[in-house]
């Protein structure tokens, strides 16, 4: 498995408290117990009659925690919050950023997260900057 198929599949959900999804089972946050090991690929005779698992643990580097930790760190702060908050920011220097100019934005920058994860991101882009004064909302009018 890939790290980005971990991260999609399994990591990112535990880590969002979300359950965990694969074919026709689901695990719940509360009810996982993951163990994450790196190690060379193994061949078709060190797998057979239960001994894969054996040769991974003897072979492998127990790397769970060390991936969970930068799983919580990204999905605290994404590679693509600070380039938004930086790109809203400049456009907002010369006129108002709208709503539908703003998911753009987040999909431009953010091609990896899915349209909830961007549309959240982009939430936490115009939030911090509200927040530290650095940029103000307004009211944009409706016209029918």
């Amino acid at each position: 498995m890939t790290r980005a198929e971990l991260d999609a599949r399994v990591l990112r959900p535990l880590v969002e408290r979300r359950p965990v999804v694969w074919d026709d089972r689901q695990w719940t946050p509360e009810k996982v117990k993951l163990a994450i090991y790196e190690s060379p690929a193994l061949g078709v005779e060190e797998i057979g009659m239960g001994r894969g698992w054996g040769n991974v643990t003897k072979d492998g580097e127990n790397v769970t925690e060390r991936l969970i930790a930068e799983t919580r760190e990204e999905v605290r702060s994404p590679a693509a919050l600070d380039a938004l908050k930086d790109a809203i920011l400049a456009r907002a220097r010369t006129a108002p950023v709208g709503f539908e100019e703003l998911l753009a934005l987040a999909e431009e920058l953010a091609t990896d997260l899915d349209p909830n994860q961007r549309t959240t991101l982009a939430a936490r882009a115009v939030w911090e900057p509200l927040g530290q004064d650095r940029l103000r909302l307004s009211a944009a009018r409706a016209e029918f």
